[in-house]
C-alpha cells in the first residue's frame, strides 16, 4: 500500500506567514461543549489554508490593546482554520471547563472582541486520490476530519472514529458514511480512541490504498504509528500526530 505507484501523496508548502487582527462577529454552539465562532475583518483578505490539517495561532488579548505589538504578545493557542472568505473566518473550540485562555474566550467573550491570527505558515497538502480513508480523532481534531471528509468521493471506502466525553457532545458532521462516536466518561482523553485502535487487526484495514489521519492527545501517537505498521501504511503517506499534550497548554502540534 505504500508503494510509489499510488494514487495519492502528501505534500508539503509553505505560506506567507501574516498576522491579522479580527473581531468575534458571531457564536453557534453546535454541542453542550463545543463551539463555532466567526471572526472578521479586513485583515484577512488574501487568508488562505491548503491543508485540511493546517494550524494557525489565534491571540487573546487578556483586556484592551493599543497596538498589533501588544496584541502580538498576548497568550495564544493553535486552530485549524474549518472555513473562510474575503473577509472572515470560523473556528471551531472544544470547550471543557474554565482553564486556559482560549475556551473561555470562544465561550464567553462578547461579539465584537479583539483577537489576532498568525498564519498558518505552512500546509501538508494531500495530492491526488486515495483509494481509501480512516479519520480519527478527540474534539480538538473535529475541523480537521470535517475539511479531510469534504474531500472523501462518494462511495469510497471510509471510516471516520471521533472521540467526545459523552453522546452530548456529538457534533452535526457531513460525511459520506456514518461517523463513529466513541464516548471516554471519566476516563483520560484518548483512552477510548487508543483502545479502538488496539483492537484494529491487519484484516480491518478500511481499504486499498488508505490515507489515514489519526490526531488527539499525545498519547495516541504510539497506538496510530503501530496501526500505521500493521495496516503497510507508509508514515510519509499518512498523519498522525498529538494535537496537545496534557498538563502542558503551551504545546506545540507538529506541522
Amino acid at each position: 500500500m505504500g508503494d510509489t505507484k499510488s494514487g495519492f501523496s502528501i505534500e508539503r508548502r509553505g505560506l506567507d506567514l501574516r498576522f491579522r487582527a479580527v473581531a468575534l462577529t458571531s457564536r453557534e454552539w453546535l454541542a453542550q461543549d463545543y463551539v463555532r465562532v466567526r471572526l472578521s475583518g479586513a485583515d484577512l483578505d488574501g487568508f488562505d489554508s491548503l491543508g485540511s490539517d493546517d494550524h494557525m495561532r489565534l491571540f487573546f488579548p487578556t483586556g484592551p490593546v493599543g497596538s498589533v505589538e501588544e496584541l502580538r504578545a498576548s497568550p495564544s493557542r493553535e486552530y485549524t482554520p474549518l472555513a473562510w472568505g474575503d473577509d472572515w473566518l470560523e473556528v471551531e473550540f472544544a470547550v471543557h471547563g474554565d482553564d486556559g485562555v482560549a475556551a473561555p474566550w470562544a465561550a464567553n467573550a462578547p461579539i465584537g472582541s479583539s483577537i489576532g491570527v498568525g498564519g498558518p505558515r505552512g500546509s501538508a497538502v494531500l495530492t491526488g486520490l486515495p483509494g481509501s480513508w480512516f479519520l480519527a480523532g478527540d474534539e480538538t481534531a473535529i475541523p480537521a476530519i470535517r475539511r479531510f471528509a469534504g474531500l472523501i468521493p462518494e462511495g469510497a471506502a471510509a471510516r471516520i472514529v471521533i472521540e467526545t466525553v459523552a453522546a452530548s457532545g456529538n457534533v452535526p458532521l457531513d460525511a459520506p458514511v456514518e461517523v463513529e462516536w466513541l464516548h471516554r466518561g471519566t476516563a483520560p482523553a484518548g483512552s477510548a480512541l487508543i483502545e479502538l485502535l488496539a483492537g484494529l487487526s491487519e484484516d480491518d484495514v478500511v481499504g486499498e490504498d488508505p490515507f489515514v489521519f489519526i490526531a488527539a492527545e499525545q498519547s495516541i501517537v504510539r497506538p496510530g504509528r503501530a496501526l500505521l505498521e500493521r495496516w503497510g501504511v507508509d508514515t510519509g503517506r499518512a498523519i498522525v500526530k498529538g494535537y496537545w499534550k496534557r498538563g502542558e497548554a503551551e504545546y506545540h502540534a507538529p506541522h
